[in-house]
């Protein structure tokens, strides 16, 4: 049954307020942990290839950040020094070098951000069935867009 939904700004609306606060906690963290706003941006990159299970090489994390390959060198130079990210040989391919997001860098970051992902777990966790591909359905067409 399709329910047609009044105010189709509210929802907007709603979302905005959502990413403007999530923002504003990305960049507590990258403060609060003296990471370059693309520092986290590669953090989240990286997790997110991990949890694909997707090997996430350097040449593809500076595509992820639409960065040059020189910038995305840098950057994982950066964050292998401070302890953030491996580099680990491909086992399928030894000439390449995937990455991996260090325990400590994942302690950090879930440490940090437990007081904003519970609550959102709750919530997930309250929606039915039909309500969470709704859900989903709508933030798959916004990041399809």
């Amino acid at each position: 049954m399709l329910v047609k939904v009044d105010d189709p700004d509210r929802l907007i609306h709603a979302l905005r307020r959502f990413a403007f606060d999530y923002h504003r906690q990305v960049a507590a963290f990258g403060e609060a942990n003296s990471l370059h706003p693309t520092d986290v941006r590669a953090l989240v990159a990286l997790l997110d290839a991990e949890r694909a299970g997707m090997a996430a090489t350097p040449g593809w994390l500076g595509k992820q950040l639409s960065i040059s390959p020189a910038s995305a060198t840098a950057l994982v130079d950066r964050m292998v020094t401070a302890g953030r990210v491996t580099r680990v040989p491909d086992r399928s391919d030894r000439r390449r070098t995937r990455l991996q997001v260090t325990a400590s860098a994942k302690r950090m970051g879930e440490a940090f951000f437990a007081p904003v992902l519970g609550p959102l777990r709750s919530a997930a966790a309250g929606l039915t069935e039909s309500q969470a591909a709704a859900f989903m359905r709508v933030l798959g067409t916004l990041a399809d867009e």
